[in-house]
């Protein structure tokens, strides 16, 4: 069976922490930020690369000796010198055998016999920089300048770069790498144990060669030395060659993969501990205060101070002159009726601050009440019978006032295929209908002066914040905790739990409160606040209302009218149970009620009030699921010669160069 080497895949792009990188790269961005060097953060540089020639020598343990002949000319401004940035750690994907849960996995390039000159007598001073998966080598002395162009002569070698396969060896490497320093002319040659065979090389941010979406380099030809050759190179643009070797002139070769470092130096690792434990206290403590604080200010409803619940200014009160005030619990009284030109849809939205499919429903009813549409009961299913409803579209008394936008909606949603139609029937297409009609239906409290901003999109905003600050936690003390203890001991701030599972702790306990709190903060207005307290006090009525407190004469009218609404608040059951015994009254007084057309009864026997409100009531309760279920439905190792996968700036390694 062939062996496959230790890394499949091209590397990632770009030096990191694996796994972690992304949740760490935010909540850390400012201490990264301060750790970048300045020159790497330049947009751009007038430093140019007249001409590089790099000589690269690889020996049969599988390492290689890089010989760097640069012209550089420094642009404007004081100068000590010029640095080049070399890759000397890179993260580790699909790791093979080993549990990557244990620790980070990178691969380690060491970095050594590193000399520097300059044929033009400039400063060759060397000085080494750990930058955690790099190492700067500096060159230059901070107590002289340089300026204009000038000759350097760097030397380095770096240990393992080689990617075994079973029949042959690669040097899949990134020459240059992020680098902002513009090349007129770069040269590359690679000599190795039994020539190289095979090549390959591209230039760009991103792609692959000639087959796709690289640039090719303009010379690229086996031997020994291979030899690469580019002009016009420009900022950041990378520079990435491939080559193959034959394994007969190499030992036993095994990348170096290490698991369980940092990769940072000690000064690193005390900034990212400390932003690491400090944000894991600070973060929920922030998000109680700031949440807090916006929900006493915000969150609250608005009343009027000085009136009686559910009643506001008269026409003749000038603007303003009644106060507003924030908070309270104001005493609801009893209403008989419902408020004046509020349906009951959107007394559902008022009450609960939200747009619920069962108001969606119960407007079907009301709209039924009102002539728009009839509703009767039909069996379906022989032996296992069950019931569904046939909805008939009737042409309305032209007295009605004008349907709101959502009420159109719903109706135009109902019928937009068939007439009749059944309501099993709109399971399947009443998705768009729903959806659209609850947006509508919070543009309309909003419209209404009810609520300022949208309570929906309010609080789901709240929500989906708070639960991105939970799935971050989650990954935070998940991924991090490894990576973290390593860094910990590094800076030397362990205190018994990784300082990334209590940053985790923290954007949990964060994510909670952003949830919890931003549930309170869809307020009402003033004006909303009075219209909810008469909502509130027609649901006391409903609750509340006895047989006799009902009049013969109004009893047909008002059972329709207000069934819708006591379809919403859940009370339809008692008020069904209320008309029956008005109903019975009214037989035994001579004065029979007559049953409502709008429903037709597919019962036994004579329908009465019960059984209507009964059907009715089961009817929303099955539209309401009916609605609803209508709106569920590389890193080290790989090959520079496979298919696929990323090419330019996909190898192993990399260097980056600026001045200083």
């Amino acid at each position: 069976m062939t062996s496959r080497p230790v890394i499949s895949r091209p590397v990632i792009s770009r030096p990191v922490i694996s796994r972690a990188g992304a949740v760490w790269a935010v909540v850390l961005a400012t201490a990264l930020m301060v750790l970048l060097p300045a020159t790497a953060r330049a947009a751009a540089t007038a430093d140019v690369m007249t001409s590089v020639d790099v000589a690269i020598t690889l020996d049969k343990q599988g390492g290689a000796t890089f010989r760097e002949t640069i012209a550089y000319d420094f642009g404007p401004g004081p100068h000590h010198g010029l640095f080049r940035e070399v890759v000397t750690r890179q993260a580790v994907a699909d790791p093979q055998g080993q549990d990557a849960s244990a620790g980070d996995r990178y691969r380690y390039y060491a970095l050594g016999d590193v000399t520097a000159s300059s044929p033009t007598g400039a400063s060759s001073d060397v000085a080494l920089v750990d930058k955690g998966f790099s190492t700067q080598i500096r060159i230059g002395d901070p107590a002289r300048l340089v300026v204009g162009p000038q000759e350097y002569v760097v030397s380095y070698h770096l240990a393992n770069v080689m990617n075994p396969f079973p029949d042959h060896v690669e040097l899949f490497y990134n020459v240059f790498k992020d680098d902002v320093v513009p090349k007129d002319r770069l040269s590359i040659t690679v000599t190795g144990p039994g020539g190289v065979t095979l090549v390959r090389c591209a230039r760009g941010g991103s792609g692959t060669d000639t087959t796709g979406d690289g640039s090719p380099c303009d010379v690229a030809t086996s031997g020994n030395p291979a030899r690469f050759l580019l002009t016009g190179v420009r900022s950041n643009e990378d520079v990435t060659i491939a080559t193959q070797l034959p394994t007969g002139g190499f030992g036993g070769l095994t990348p170096d993969v290490r698991t369980g470092t940092s990769g940072y130096s000690e000064s690193q690792s005390r900034v990212l501990s400390g932003l690491a434990l400090g944000g894991g206290v600070l973060v929920p403590l922030l998000a109680a205060g700031g949440m807090g604080v916006l929900v006493a200010t915000r969150g609250r409803d608005e009343r009027y101070a000085g009136l009686t619940p559910g009643l506001t200014p008269g026409p003749t009160e000038a603007p303003g002159a009644v106060a507003v005030v924030r908070g309270g619990t104001p005493v609801v009284a009893v209403q008989f009726t419902p408020p004046a030109g509020v349906q009951p849809g959107m007394v559902g939205t008022l009450v609960d601050e939200s747009a619920d499919t069962v108001d969606v429903s119960a407007t079907v009813v009301d709209l039924a009440v009102r002539g728009y549409l009839r509703i009767e009961e039909s069996q379906t299913g022989g032996m296992f019978s069950r019931t569904d409803w046939t909805l008939t579209r009737l042409v309305a008394d032209p007295s009605q006032p004008p349907l709101r936008a959502w009420e159109s909606t719903v109706l135009e949603g109902v019928f937009a295929d068939s007439n009749p139609v059944q309501l099993s029937a709109l399971k399947t297409h009443f998705a768009i209908t729903l959806a659209t009609a609850k947006q509508q239906m919070y543009d309309d409290v909003v419209q209404r002066g009810w609520f300022r901003r949208n309570p929906g999109s309010q609080r789901s905003g709240w929500q989906a914040l708070g639960f991105l600050l939970i799935g971050a936690g989650v990954a935070s003390a998940v991924w991090l905790g490894g990576a973290t203890s390593d860094i910990d001991r590094t800076a030397g701030l362990g205190i018994g739990i990784p300082s990334g599972v209590v940053l985790g702790v923290g954007l949990l306990v964060s994510g909670l409160v952003m949830r919890v709190l931003g549930a309170r903060m869809a307020a009402r207005t003033a004006e909303g606040s009075a219209v909810n307290a008469q909502s509130l006090g027609f649901r006391r009525y409903l609750e509340t209302a006895e047989a006799g407190q009902i009049r013969f004469e109004e009893a047909q009218s008002i059972f329709s009218r207000y069934l819708p609404y006591a379809i919403v608040f859940g009370v339809a059951d008692r008020w069904a149970g209320t008309f029956q015994k008005v109903a019975e009254a009214a037989e035994a007084a001579g004065q029979p009620l007559v049953m409502p057309t709008w429903y037709l009864y597919a019962g036994t026997g004579f329908p009465d009030f019960g059984s209507i409100a009964d059907g009715a009531g089961s009817f929303a309760t099955t539209a309401d699921g009916t609605f609803a279920a209508s709106a569920t439905t590389g890193g080290s190792g790989g090959s520079g010669f496979g298919v696929g996968g990323g090419f330019s700036g996909g190898g192993g390694g990399g260097s980056s160069s600026g001045s200083w």
